[in-house]
């Protein structure tokens, strides 16, 4: 089983520098990709403000979008499409093409994910969708997934920049007191704002995806 990733960037013909944006979220991806090295292949940009990735797993999948969500400065946001089913490649003249069932599932879910934005969901980021030809157990899975994922989305969308940098922090099993040095904050203050915003939920969350997450 593979799990293919597609991301974009929310609003990406918005921003005011869309240079400096892709600068941020190459930065936040390489810092994900050292304290969580789970993908198989690493995300990287395509092609416009696309980014695709392949993982192992559904968890590790879960578990490292989740990072780079919280990894994220304020300014910009990602979409993400998780497909279920086999990936693969077809070569061209210009380099290999990325095919297969778990892209077009991928695919499908980043168009479903965009669709909710727009109506029932407006704080929905990340959508799973099994490949058609695989098993009840995984289109099981990818129902399961979504709804954790809308909730997630919910709470970490409502998050400030700092919040996130906590949350983010928490994931990592760094004390609240070495957050705090960070921040130039107390640790009293570290703990009122992750209790203010439900980060504690979100960060047991992250250590039932990667038990025994590294600190």
């Amino acid at each position: 089983m593979a799990i293919a990733v597609i991301a974009d960037i929310v609003g990406s013909r918005r921003l005011p520098d869309r240079e400096a944006a892709q600068r941020e979220l190459d930065t936040a991806i390489a810092r994900v990709e050292r304290d969580l090295p789970v993908a198989t292949v690493p995300m990287r940009p395509i092609v416009g403000d696309e980014q695709q990735a392949v993982y192992s797993s559904l968890d590790s999948a879960l578990a490292s979008l989740l990072l780079l969500q919280l990894a994220l400065p304020d300014g910009i946001e990602c979409r993400f499409g998780i497909g279920i089913g086999p990936v693969g490649s077809v070569a061209t003249a210009a380099g290999d093409i990325h095919e297969g069932p778990g892209w077009w599932a991928a695919r499908e879910a980043i168009d479903a994910v965009h669709a909710k934005q727009q109506r029932a969901a407006p704080s929905a980021r990340t959508w799973v969708v099994a490949a058609p030809e695989e098993d009840g157990h995984m289109h099981h899975a990818a129902r399961l997934a979504n709804a954790y994922l809308l909730a997630r989305d919910e709470v970490v969308g409502a998050m400030t920049d700092r919040t996130r940098r906590l949350t983010y922090g928490r994931c990592r099993r760094v004390p609240q007191r070495e957050l705090a040095a960070a921040e130039g904050i107390s640790q009293p203050a570290v703990s009122q704002a992750l209790a203010a915003a439900g980060a504690a939920a979100v960060v047991e969350g992250y250590f039932a995806l990667v038990p025994g997450a590294p600190a």
